[in-house]
């Protein structure tokens, strides 16, 4: 259900977020694109799922995504990259519910899609659900989506310390069954807290070992 990791596996995840991450580009339409590059990976989530705070707590730079209680704040493809490192974190708009008017909510959800869909350096989107909610209808739509697009994605739980201890397993059980009907999901999910530090190891280590698979010839 969730991975397990060497100490070794662990290490390399420390040692590929060791370098300062700065913002590179916003993306407010895919006519701006940029031309395809290094591996990307991305983030995606309904509104106020806690896609900045993961971000900040993956690189240890509280300030660097920017974090709102205002759900739908992510208005753009958001790039961060870091130098020496041959990978780009893209932080999406999140989907669902934003205080925003329905034409601009109908652009962000164009732009998402035809960046999923299109982008042949995307390795992996990690699809971020609260844990205290389990997957709603609004996200068994995008897993829809990703399975049509062949996109490789994983789930990530967020919020997970908001759960009691006994609550979490059986959290992770209900999100496993139903991803057992969605061939592009990655088998393993990883349950974290961005404010307790839990699981963002587990998620550097896998993005160092992405990265590694991506980059062997």
């Amino acid at each position: 259900m969730t991975p397990e990791f060497s100490e070794d596996e662990i290490r390399a995840g420390h040692q590929l977020f060791e370098r300062p991450w700065t913002f590179r580009m916003g993306v407010p339409s895919i006519d701006f694109l940029p031309p395809a590059g290094p591996v990307e990976i991305a983030f995606a989530g309904r509104s106020n799922v806690g896609k900045s705070s993961l971000i900040n707590a993956l690189v240890r730079q509280n300030g660097l995504a920017r974090t709102s209680n205002t759900p739908g704040r992510t208005q753009e493809l958001n790039f961060f990259v870091s130098e020496g490192i041959p990978l780009e974190i893209i932080d999406m708009p999140g989907y669902g519910f934003a205080k925003a008017p329905k034409e601009k909510v109908d652009a962000w959800t164009e732009l998402v899609f035809a960046y999923l869909q299109g982008r042949t350096t995307l390795a992996r989107v990690y699809l971020l659900i609260d844990a205290r909610h389990g997957i709603k209808p609004v996200d068994a739509s995008i897993l829809e989506m990703l399975d049509i697009a062949a996109v490789s994605y994983q789930i990530v739980l967020t919020k997970i310390d908001k759960l009691s201890h006994a609550a979490r397993p059986k959290i992770i059980e209900a999100t496993a069954a139903a991803l057992t009907k969605h061939p592009a999901a990655f088998p393993q999910m990883i349950a974290t807290s961005s404010e307790k530090g839990i699981g963002i190891d587990h998620l550097r280590a896998a993005i160092a070992a992405l990265l590694a698979e991506r980059s062997t010839p």
